[in-house]
């Protein structure tokens, strides 16, 4: 818990946007339902993601879900349309953006 204050507080001073998901939230992004095991989870992520060899930890395949759900959360359309408005005004994303 130490440990991820600390990475919370580092990023957070860099400016870099810190976006949480219940466990919930990812495994209906996921799975279609909340209460997805993590076997459910694990295999809805290699069908989205077409995965040549079956993932092998829970760790590996929650992590591509946070991943995924993300990607289908307007904050990665959020966080995509402020890194291209930096990149075309030389500078950094807005905070508003």
């Amino acid at each position: 818990a130490h440990a991820r204050g600390v990475v919370l507080a580092v990023l957070a001073e860099a400016g870099v946007e810190i976006t949480e998901y219940p466990p919930a939230t990812v495994k209906r992004a996921v799975a279609g339902h909340g209460g997805a095991d993590k076997d459910q989870v694990r295999a809805m992520v290699e069908r989205q993601l077409v995965v040549e060899r079956p993932i092998e930890t829970s760790d590996v395949s929650d992590a591509l879900a946070v991943a995924l759900c993300h990607c289908a959360s307007g904050a990665m359309n959020r966080a995509v349309a402020a890194a291209a408005a930096a990149a075309r005004s030389g500078g950094r994303p807005s905070e508003d953006a």
